[in-house]
């Protein structure tokens, strides 16, 4: 822990030691606004997507809302369960680990889980920044709500949400007794159990605890190995205890959760003829066209069968209402991730890509808010301080790779590389009513932040040439790079239910180091990425709010976008070719769309809702010299996790039996037009597109019916998903100079679950 980071934490511990004995002396501000029962239907849905409580309607942005009851009701048992019910967002498990989260909202993202690329989506838990798409397969546990922010939000939320936030909002303890368990069975014997507990303890403190124990079989399996792999075997838990109540002036929460994964590796399907590294000679070969995936795979023999997780973390929030308008707020967190994965990359019996991942990483937080809310203003202002240090291991194992025209060798590379980055920032974000119908919102964020690289790649090889000079490192690479991200938004009240805005935020990704370098020269750092994106909208209610209609424009125009791209180079020493993977500021994108949310009750227990989103993503500029015939240019290639339409068309119906509760009956569809799954998606050096690693356009249908008594104690529901058992990819790699790798991952087959669920 650095010197300013420990001056931090003891200054921010000696500031909330002078208001706990002051506290008496300063009168009790109002409560803070209750999170919705819904998000559908006529309650107030109330968000913090700007730091503070406000309606959702009346936020001049595209937020969508979940409360506890709405994931319910859609069946989302983990974060990916949202995916379909926010437009223009892809939200998916990652490809090759059980653990991390491909997330792209309107076409930007990161998907791969490498440890020195960063998110291009924030994802945050009560407010605490997890800085790895690994470790964000989150289990939804006693969650009072998650906000989905689209469009970059770099002024509150600072680097790495160039595309977005997701914020999930675990349930606070409070002065009432809170209890539910439920028990899930169903398809391929899933098993989940659930418990959670909360409620007051002692005068002014009230504690909480959530349990979850999951496990499912995979999936998919090797009929030849009698393994079975994509399952799922996590028990994870949260402590919480809030000191001070809702409406007192000083509050003070402590959380501290922790997860462990044991699960079975996860496959793919391998999409072509896979080849030696010299000579190109078949290693198998597989039909050109590949045929309708069976949930079948051949894994090498001898590869563990595991991925595994502990991901840990506590922290300390303290709220200090200095008077009726001012609040002080500090957010103090340290996250600690473990992963053990071992990948089977071409998804075959021969050992070409397999590969060993070990990360260790760690971060502390600090951030400081100061929020102000009195008569025409709203501000925001904040100091955020984040130190992370990633240490990572990795072996490749390729004893079927160089081929016979080298006599066979064997082949084991290691990696072994060290990341430390601090991160700061100050922002300030002020809302100024200038009539009770006009805001006016601005804000600005600076962000400086350090990365500090060192990497040693060590070959083994029976063939005497490649171990001739083993090791390829470098040490202590540093760069510098900042940041000023500005916001400026203008809402107008139309009437008390109809609001319309403008909106225009840049959005900032950071620069890093290529963790994958083979070659001299591949560790040369790439530069940030930057959005400027424009949005209008309107946010309306009708009917005495019994339809909600959200409807929203917006234009991104990307620049310096970071993309992995892969191509061959020789060997200086040996003279043999060598996968080059390297890391480029490609160009530009531009990004236009349109996103309609819709949701009515028209008669009591009707819920009808509709997500809609058309994105059209084109890259501007996309230059990689290796594209000699179209002059250096790839622009005509299509951006990957872009698809024109998505769309969830959604109903239920509540039957009232009396005295016997409710029979729920309900059922949604889903739509995803055709989608490329990786960047590099045409031929080396041609415009003839990969048929494999693109997803054609398809449909998910899912349905349940559920029984809950009349006083909301009991329920039991039956759950089917993807009910018309549609095969369809979610994620792709291409590795082609590698054995000529490509492989796509996909999605589950149809399942049923049955859930029995008691509340106090």
């Amino acid at each position: 822990m650095t010197p300013m980071l420990k001056a931090t934490l003891l200054a921010s511990a000696a500031l909330w030691a002078l208001p706990a004995m002051a506290q008496d002396a300063v009168p009790a501000a109002a409560p803070e606004a209750p999170a919705a029962e819904a998000a559908t239907g006529e309650e107030e849905i109330v968000v913090t997507a700007r730091r503070i409580g406000e309606d959702l309607q009346k936020v001049p942005a595209s937020v969508s809302a979940f409360s506890e009851k709405t994931l319910e009701r859609i069946g989302a048992n983990d974060i990916t369960g949202i995916q379909g019910s926010v437009p223009n967002l892809n939200l998916v498990q990652g490809r090759g680990s059980s653990d991390a989260t491909n997330i792209f909202i309107r076409g930007v993202g990161q998907p791969d889980a490498l440890q020195t690329f960063d998110p291009a989506v924030g994802l945050y838990v009560d407010d605490v920044y997890f800085s790895r798409i690994r470790g964000t397969q989150l289990d939804l546990l006693d969650i009072e709500r998650i906000e989905v922010l689209r469009g970059p939000q770099g002024t509150l939320y600072g680097k790495n949400t160039i595309g977005g936030a997701l914020k999930v909002v675990t349930r606070r303890p409070g002065d009432e007794l809170r209890a539910s368990a439920s028990v899930t069975a169903g398809s391929y014997a899933q098993l989940e159990a659930k418990a959670s507990v909360s409620g007051p303890i002692a005068e002014g403190i009230a504690a909480g605890i959530s349990l979850l124990r999951a496990q499912r079989d995979g999936y998919v399996e090797d009929p030849v190995l009698d393994q079975d792999y994509n399952d799922k075997d996590v028990t994870a838990g949260r402590l919480q205890i809030a000191l001070g109540a809702d409406d007192q002036p000083f509050r003070f929460d402590i959380s501290v959760d922790v997860s462990h994964q044991d699960a079975a590796l996860t496959v793919g399907q391998p999409l072509n003829t896979l080849t030696t590294l010299v000579g190109a000679l078949p290693i198998i070969v597989l039909p050109a066209t590949p045929p309708e995936y069976n949930f079948q795979t051949r894994v090498t023999p001898g590869l563990p069968n595991s991925t595994k997780l502990q991901h840990w973390g506590a922290s300390v929030a303290g709220t200090y209402d200095l008077n009726d308008a001012l609040t002080l707020k500090s957010i103090t967190a340290y996250r600690n991730l473990r992963t053990r994965d071992y990948i089977d990359i071409d998804a075959t019996q021969f050992e070409i890509g397999d590969v060993f991942v070990g990360v260790n990483q760690e971060q502390m937080s600090q951030e400081l808010q100061l929020i102000y809310q009195s008569g025409a203003w709203n501000v925001v202002a904040g100091l955020y301080y984040l130190e992370e240090k990633i240490v990572s291991h990795q072996e490749a194992y390729a004893d079927d790779l160089l081929g016979p025209l080298l006599g066979n060798p064997t082949f084991l590379r290691t990696i072994d590389d060290d990341l430390q980055t601090t991160s700061k920032a100050a922002y300030l974000n002020a809302t100024y009513a200038i009539t009770e119908a006009l805001r006016l919102s601005a804000g600005i964020r600076y962000t400086e932040e350090e990365k500090v690289y060192s990497r040693t790649t060590s070959t083994f090889s029976s063939f005497a040439p490649l171990t001739a000079n083993p090791a390829f490192a470098f040490a202590g690479l540093n760069e510098t790079w900042s940041d000023t991200s500005p916001m400026i938004s203008l809402d107008y009240q139309v009437s008390d239910d109809v609001m319309v805005y403008g909106r225009v935020a840049k959005g900032f990704k950071s620069g890093g180091f290529n963790g994958r370098a083979n070659n001299p020269g591949e560790q040369a750092p790439y530069e940030p990425e930057t959005v400027l994106s424009y949005e209008a909208g309107v946010k309306a209610a009708f009917w005495d709010r019994k339809v909600r209609a959200n409807f929203a424009l917006f234009y991104n125009d990307y620049s310096d976008f970071q993309a992995r791209v892969s191509g061959t180079v020789l060997d200086p020493g040996t003279g043999l070719p060598s996968p080059e993977l390297t890391v480029i500021n490609a160009g530009k994108l531009e990004i236009k769309g349109a996103e309609l949310e819709l949701y009515a009750t028209p008669v009591d227990g009707l819920q009808l809702d509709a997500q809609i989103g058309w994105l059209d993503a084109q890259y501007g500029e996309f230059d990689d010299v290796r594209f000699v015939a179209f002059g250096g240019s790839r622009a005509f290639q299509t951006p990957a996790f872009s698809p024109k339409w998505t769309a969830r068309l959604g109903a239920s119906y509540a039957f009232d039996l009396g005295e016997s509760g409710t029979i729920t009956l309900g059922a949604s569809a889903r739509y995803r037009s055709r989608m490329a799954l990786a960047v590099d998606n045409t031929l080396s050096n041609s415009a003839t597109e990969i048929e494999g690693l693109f997803q054609d356009a398809y449909w998910l249908y899912d349905a349940r019916l559920v029984w809950e008594d009349a006083e909301g104690t009991f329920s039991a529901g039956l759950y089917g998903k993807n009910l018309s058992d549609e095969v369809y990819k979610t994620d792709g790699q291409e590795f082609s100079s590698v054995g000529s790798i490509r492989t796509v991952y996909f999605g589950a087959p149809q399942t049923w679950s049955f859930t029995v669920t008691a509340k106090y």
